[in-house]
């Protein structure tokens, strides 16, 4: 099979925010399994597909939820006109020929389904088709990246330790304001006093995390505003549409927000 389709082949912008690109490269050099902590929004995938494309790698990637088996993972037995025929998954199509593949939001799916996982991030390095009685052992290029949102833990929501132990970890957060200004400038296409002004907006929300907030404004959402802004809608309804709206239905969490934008944009 060519997997090259899932090549990423130009180059996906990013804006580092500490020494995460040369820490993740050493650990792909070794192909450790790479656990990439943070709040929704902050770059978490956006930071692993540049990596791919950096490396130059094929990425496959599981956007996870509460519904997905590990047949989804693994590969299942489908009916043709001929008969039936095995069809891989990405986590096997990712050992077998060599990608990496990346678990977004893993805490979604369950953790019964995680145990199919494993075996591929140890000394083993295999996976094991029961229903094909096949044995993967990974090829040399693959590894595993996963991705979760901390905030979101719960009891019922969590990794196990025997899940979390298999991996390194590189924790991320909103960047730096001078860093998320940059970003805006060029994601969003606006100018330095803009991006300025929305980062501004973006850190009094997230000081009202756990205050009538759940999370704070996201980078990805900010970068919303910016491109609503660059298609001509005035800053105050750009964030009110892409930075308020989406996060609350609170009317006074709204009146809040909506004041700190007219305040920083009047």
């Amino acid at each position: 099979m060519d997997i090259s389709q899932y090549k990423i082949n130009n180059e996906p912008f990013y804006d580092a925010q500490s020494n995460e690109v040369e820490l993740y490269t050493a650990a792909y050099a070794a192909r450790l399994p790479v656990m990439v902590k943070g709040p929704t929004g902050c770059g978490k995938s956006r930071f692993v597909e540049h990596m791919a494309w950096k490396l130059g790698k094929p990425i496959i990637t599981v956007s996870c939820n509460e519904d997905i088996t590990a047949s989804d993972l693994v590969g299942r037995y489908l009916l043709d006109a001929n008969g039936t025929r095995w069809v891989d998954g990405p986590l096997t199509m990712a050992a077998r020929y060599g990608a990496i593949c990346y678990l977004d939001e893993i805490v979604e799916a369950r953790q019964d389904t995680m145990v199919v996982i494993h075996a591929l991030t140890d000394h083993r390095r295999e996976l094991s088709l029961d229903k094909k009685g096949e044995l993967i052992k990974a090829h040399p290029d693959f590894q595993l990246v996963i991705s979760y949102n901390p905030g979101y833990q719960s009891l019922m929501k969590d990794l196990k330790q025997s899940t979390k132990q298999r991996f390194c970890a590189l924790d991320f957060d909103y960047a730096a304001p001078e860093v998320e200004s940059h970003i805006l400038q060029v994601e969003g296409k606006v100018d330095a006093a803009t991006a300025d002004k929305l980062v501004k907006i973006g850190e009094t929300a997230r000081n009202l995390k756990g205050h009538g907030l759940d999370e704070g404004i996201s980078t990805r959402l900010m970068v919303y505003a910016a491109t609503l802004i660059n298609q001509g809608i005035t800053p105050i309804e750009a964030c009110k549409m892409a930075l308020v709206r989406p996060i609350t239905d609170d009317a006074d969490i709204r009146q809040t927000l909506d004041n700190a934008i007219e305040m920083i944009f009047g």
